[in-house]
């Protein structure tokens, strides 16, 4: 699991996922660092620190609610909640969370903080808060006349 080591949460939920029962062993890198880069050549290094991000032993890449269910699945006491989140009804839960906390780490992140970008179109930035851009729409080709 990559994460954010200049992050107040990102090393928060390190520590606590660290002291959790582990099904699946859990590795933790800090996103853009040396490491990272050497383990994970082919990665876009610089999503990875806007954008929670695992890569799993097979070098499958998972990314945002994606990324956060794989890590619950990896937990003793999570597994079957990580499998309520991965269902259609449960997604959107998974989704609000990993928003929500994107949201926080904006609004804790020293000036100038980092924009987040989820995988469905919803970018929070911390100058102007969220922003949806359905697929397909570049910067101004969805704009309202």
């Amino acid at each position: 699991m990559l994460y954010d080591a200049d992050c107040p949460l990102c090393t928060y939920v390190r520590d606590w996922l660290t002291k959790r029962p582990q099904l699946v062993p859990l590795d933790f890198v800090p996103a853009g660092s040396p490491t990272a880069q050497a383990r994970f050549p082919g990665l876009d290094h610089g999503s990875t620190l806007s954008e929670i991000t695992v890569v799993g032993d097979g070098g499958q890449v998972y990314r945002g609610a994606a990324a956060w269910i794989v890590t619950l699945w990896a937990l003793r006491d999570h597994r079957r909640l990580a499998h309520r989140l991965s269902t259609p009804s449960g997604m959107p839960f998974a989704r609000a969370a990993v928003l929500a906390a994107a949201k926080w780490r904006g609004a804790t992140a020293p000036r100038g903080g980092r924009v987040h970008r989820s995988g469905d179109g919803w970018t929070y930035d911390p100058r102007d808060g969220w922003h949806h851009t359905p697929s397909g729409c570049g910067s101004d080709a969805c704009a309202a006349p």
